[in-house]
């Protein structure tokens, strides 16, 4: 007897959603269970990761700006990624055009910090980001269309590039070296200048970031580039099929070195945002948003709306795991980590099986 996974021909809405509700009551079951074993009360464990460790918070605000710092960076680098995913360039190196945005953007902070505006230091770190990580998917794209590179390999390989740049930036003394502090005897990034760190809307104890506006701009204008204007209409018809497209008379080379380099840009704009919100870079920087992108894309369907809606879903998970764990000594960082892994792979579990199903070889199909 062997074992077939077949597309499923049609899934009504209500079995998707069932099969999701199904998935996240696993994970709640089986992350419940680890959480008795270390002597954790699960409910009170939930009630904490789900609203964010707000019930009792003197400083609520503080949480809620912790939030939007997850939120922002996942959300721009989930809609640049579905805009590469939407022509099925598969450009899976948002880590590294992250990196590659918040160096720029430091770079330029370290430079210009004391001598000019906040407001034009910002902009210039934001261009900067914009254009160096735009590069890289320029690059990507120009030996995928002129020499049928495989994009996937080649964007994974300057992942590790930039993450071992970043690391040998921050761990090496040296005259040269301005991203580090001077008065510090090891290696430790330095804090930028204060006209370099983003600011926002004080709204009593709380501070709403421009870097959220920003995002949610960006969201709009992503979701009307791609429905409502001519180069959105030709990312879709070069994501059916290129043969189509090139018949059509559309210049496919322009087209994808156009939207690659656009998908990569806005990654290291949000990797600009990142560093200009927390006033300085480090090694880990990312926080996984590159990979954690990917899954958020592929999960909305490539869908702007959805992606928003499901980019905050993972970052109150995220935020929410790391301030649910901090109550207890029994667990750390670590095991919000394992948590938020393993909501996410019921999650994707519940989507597989909402598009596919596992048959018997000659055995009934049937639904």
């Amino acid at each position: 007897m062997r074992l077939k996974i077949i597309r499923r021909k049609e899934t009504r809405i209500v079995n998707v959603i069932l099969l999701y509700v199904i998935g996240i009551a696993v994970s709640f079951v089986l992350g419940g269970i680890f959480l008795s074993s270390l002597g954790i009360n699960p409910v009170v464990y939930y009630r904490d990761m789900l609203t964010i460790g707000l019930i009792g918070n003197y400083y609520p605000a503080k949480s809620i700006e912790g939030l939007l710092k997850l939120f922002v960076p996942l959300l721009i680098t989930s809609l640049a990624l579905s805009l590469a995913f939407k022509m099925k360039f598969w450009n899976i190196g948002g880590e590294g055009e992250f990196i590659t945005g918040a160096i720029f953007a430091s770079w330029v902070a370290f430079k210009l910090g004391d001598s000019m505006p906040r407001i034009v230091v910002i902009l210039l770190m934001c261009i900067a980001a914009f254009i160096s990580a735009g590069l890289i998917g320029f690059i990507t794209a120009h030996l995928k269309v002129k020499f049928n590179t495989n994009e996937t390999l080649v964007t994974l390989m300057l992942n590790y590039i930039m993450l071992y740049v970043i690391k040998y930036i921050g761990e090496t003394k040296a005259d040269w070296n301005f991203f580090l502090r001077t008065d510090s005897e090891r290696p430790v990034f330095a804090r930028f200048p204060e006209n370099a760190v983003m600011q926002g809307i004080t709204i009593g104890n709380f501070k709403l970031l421009y870097s959220v506006l920003a995002s949610i701009a960006i969201a709009v204008i992503v979701y009307f580039y791609l429905k409502r204007t001519k180069q959105g209409y030709e990312i879709a018809v070069v994501g059916d099929s290129v043969n189509t497209a090139r018949y059509a008379g559309m210049n496919v080379y322009k087209i994808t070195v156009r939207t690659i380099f656009l998908s990569a840009a806005l990654i290291g704009l949000a990797g600009a945002f990142a560093a200009a919100t927390s006033g300085t870079i480090s090694t880990d920087i990312t926080n996984n948003v590159g990979w954690t992108g990917v899954i958020v894309a592929w999960l909305s369907r490539l869908s702007v709306p959805v992606i928003g809606v499901v980019s905050l879903l993972i970052s109150v998970l995220q935020y929410g795991c790391q301030a649910a764990s901090a109550s207890y000594s029994q667990i750390d960082h670590n095991f919000a980590d394992l948590m938020q892994g393993l909501f996410m792979f019921s999650i994707l579990a519940a989507g597989f099986f909402s598009h596919f199903k596992i048959v018997r070889t000659g055995g009934k199909n049937d639904d």
